[in-house]
């Protein structure tokens, strides 16, 4: 710690002129007023004390030689005055700095036995360590459950498909442009694929005049078609066109016969015009027919479509409609066509002219275990009647559900969403919302009320459908079957599971017994028709499905 001494104002004693300093070491003890008071010199001494201080500027003022100088001595008089004379003391810490020990310390402290001991110890740890948490992961790897494959799948098995087969009752513009403008309807709805037509050139029971390649002048142009496929592409959507050759005559889809040779022979090459269209996939009705009658010329068929072109490869959809209602009939038939989806009414062969429960388990049961679920297609109505004018409108949400969330692909007739009604025998117009709700009575805001809250259900159980692998491609493990009820579970994998569950019944019907086994005590609410069913968690053992209702639950199994 340094010590600064400086000038303060403490009052020296007085000095007379004409006095001669004494020698150094003879100094005379002082008397009367050159004495110096001790009392006065300890008050002094004190003054000091009390004002000693920290100044950085007063740092550099002259300091004393000594402690014993200003002690022994009196400082000389300036000429002219007194001068006082006093010391202030000033005290500075000294900044302690730590350097650490330098490179050779730390070489001869290193080499000693104890620190080596310690990093070998300390570098053994660390291997140890590290192979034990490898041995562990890999331990964890091989004990887990692999993970299922995802089978081999096409844009067709990714969700619903929407038939048109009249573009002109779509819109009011009554052609192509007005299927086109609606294409963000189709994708809002979370459609995969448009089965369109047919559209092309085919006067009734002449095959002659059949043009495969033209589209009919009242229903478009080549241009609209092609924008049609371009905007629908652009929306996610694959057009499958309907080339069903003698779609508006009486003697047969494939006309007579004796024409089915000329007519498939001529149909080759339109397939290979329309794929270099864009066109995804196409539908023919007469299936057995055809590949029945002419087998050659039917596998010429199917590897077109199926094998694609050099100027267009790739796997297009090849689809069968058979007016078969038998399961075996149908079982058989998408075994010998080789046909990718095939339509047919076996949901529609039940009592009262829709399946109940036992007919929709035999037919997914006898179907899944011949055949992949990527090769079933389901249906209800076909493409002349609706689903609200083949079930009823109260049972159109229900049957929703049921398509949406069996095992293979979905495909609605248009405004099936909605509960579109029959009306005669020609096609109805599609209904959509009007412009303003003041031109609508009482009566017909209920109907519009009804539609809509169709149109939302099927919007929301078809988004899960596209998303959720479970209903997609999981497996269908029926739970509780009887002449009212049905229900079942969609298992994919370890992921979320989903229990759908049908009342056809008149009164309230019990779910599942409690205490199952493979069922969890709650699972959550997803989609209902029930109304007073609100999502959330529900108790499985109480839960009961109100009278032709439907719910659709998902739980997890731990």
């Amino acid at each position: 710690m340094l010590i600064k001494m400086e000038d303060t104002n403490v009052d020296a004693p007085t000095v007379r002129e004409d006095a001669a300093a004494p020698p150094p070491g003879d100094a005379e003890p002082l008397t009367g007023d050159s004495e110096l008071n001790l009392g006065d010199t300890e008050a002094a001494v004190g003054n000091v004390g009390d004002e000693a201080e920290l100044d950085e500027e007063q740092q550099e003022k002259e300091p004393m030689t000594g402690a014993s100088e200003w002690a022994s001595e009196a400082s000389p008089p300036a000429a002219g005055g007194e001068t006082n004379g006093s010391v202030k003391l000033k005290m500075e810490d000294e900044e302690v700095k730590f350097t650490g020990l330098s490179k050779e310390e730390l070489l001869r402290v290193a080499g000693t036995p104890g620190w080596v001991r310690t990093r070998w110890t300390l570098l053994v740890l660390f291997w140890l360590s590290w192979l034990l948490m490898l041995v562990g992961s890999v331990l964890i790897i091989l004990k887990a459950p692999p993970c299922r494959d995802l089978p081999d799948s096409h844009w067709w098995n990714h969700g619903p498909l929407y038939r048109l087969r009249d573009v002109r009752v779509f819109s009011d513009m009554q052609d192509l442009r007005g299927v086109e403008r609606r294409m963000d309807y189709l994708k809002q709805l979370n459609v995969k694929g448009l089965l369109i037509g047919p559209i092309h050139e085919a006067p009734p029971n002449n095959a002659l005049s059949l043009r495969f390649e033209q589209i009919s002048s009242d229903l478009g142009t080549m241009n609209q078609f092609k924008s049609l496929i371009s905007t629908a592409h652009k929306k996610g959507i694959s057009v499958v066109l309907d080339l069903t050759p003698n779609y508006q005559g009486s003697t047969g889809p494939w006309f007579s016969n004796d024409s089915i040779t000329i007519v498939a022979e001529k149909l080759k090459s339109a397939l290979v015009f329309w794929m270099d269209q864009g066109v995804e996939g196409f539908l023919f009705s007469g299936t057995d027919l055809v590949s029945n009658s002419v087998p050659s010329l039917w596998t010429d068929i199917r590897n077109i479509i199926q094998n694609g072109t050099e100027s267009r490869p790739g796997r297009r959809v090849l689809m069968g409609l058979s007016e078969f209602s038998s399961v075996d009939h149908v079982s058989s038939l998408l075994s010998s066509s080789g046909v990718d989806l095939l339509l047919s009414p076996l949901l529609s062969s039940g009592s009262g002219g829709f399946a109940g429960p036992a007919e929709v388990l035999d037919s997914v049961q006898t179907l899944c275990a011949s055949h992949s679920q990527l090769n079933l297609a389901w249906s209800l109505g076909g493409a002349e009647v609706h689903l609200a004018s083949a079930v009823g409108p109260a049972l159109v949400r229900l049957y929703q559900l049921l398509l949406l969330t069996l095992p293979g692909t979905p495909v609605f007739n248009y405004g099936d969403e909605v509960g579109l009604m029959d009306q005669g025998t020609e096609p109805p117009q599609m209904l959509w919302d009007p412009e303003t709700e003041t031109d609508l009575n009482g009566t017909l805001q209920v109907e519009w009320a009804e539609r809509r809250s169709s149109l939302s259900f099927f919007r929301s159980v078809a988004t899960l459908r596209v998303k959720e692998r479970p209903l997609l491609f999981g497996d269908f493990l029926p739970l509780s079957n009887s002449s009212s009820l049905l229900s079942y579970v969609r298992v994919w994998d370890r992921g979320a599971r989903y229990l759908v569950a049908f009342n056809w019944g008149s009164e309230e019907a019990e779910l599942v017994q409690a205490g199952r086994a493979e069922l969890p005590q709650q699972a959550e609410v997803v989609a209902s028709t029930d109304t007073s069913l609100s999502d959330g968690e529900v108790e499985l053992g109480a839960l009961r499905i109100g009278p032709q209702q439907a719910t659709l639950l998902r739980f997890n199994i731990k």
